[in-house]
C-alpha cells in the first residue's frame, strides 16, 4: 500500500528556512515522480515542485523558483523540500504526492498526482 507521510512543518519568520520531509512506504521512491503541493486557506491547491517519470526535468512554480529545492535520501526512502527565504505568502498546508504514470513535472503540478500524504502546515509570520 502506497503511503506518504509529511513532517517538518512549523512556524518561522520571513526570510528563514525550513525543510519538509516526505517518508514513503509501500513502494521505492528512488527515481519515482514526486510532487510538492500546497494549499493556503481560501485558495486553490498549487503545485510548487514536481519531478517526472519520463524525463529529468523538475518543474518549479514561479512563486518558488530559486528558493525551493528537492532532495532525496534513497536509503531512508524519503524526499525533502528545502524552503529558503520564506515569505508570508508561503503559508499553507504542504502535501507531497507521487504517481506511477509517465508524465512531465509540469503536467503533474498542473493536474495533480495519484497518491497523497495528509500534509503539514507551514506558517510564515513575523
Amino acid at each position: 500500500q502506497v503511503r506518504l507521510v509529511e513532517s517538518g512543518g512549523g512556524v518561522v519568520q520571513p526570510g528563514e528556512s525550513l525543510r519538509l520531509s516526505c517518508a514513503a512506504s509501500g513502494f521505492t521512491l528512488d527515481s519515482n515522480a514526486i510532487g510538492w503541493f500546497r494549499q493556503a486557506p481560501g485558495k486553490e491547491r498549487e503545485g510548487v515542485l514536481c519531478t517526472s517519470n519520463s524525463d529529468d526535468i523538475t518543474y518549479y512554480s514561479d512563486s518558488v523558483k530559486g528558493r525551493f529545492t528537492l532532495s532525496r535520501d534513497n536509503t531512508k526512502n524519503t524526499v525533502y523540500l528545502q524552503m529558503n527565504s520564506l515569505r508570508p505568502e508561503d503559508t499553507a498546508v504542504y502535501f507531497c504526492a507521487t504517481d506511477f504514470r509517465r508524465y512531465s513535472g509540469s503536467h503533474y503540478c498542473s493536474n495533480g498526482m495519484d497518491y497523497w500524504g495528509k500534509g503539514t502546515l507551514v506558517t510564515v509570520s513575523a
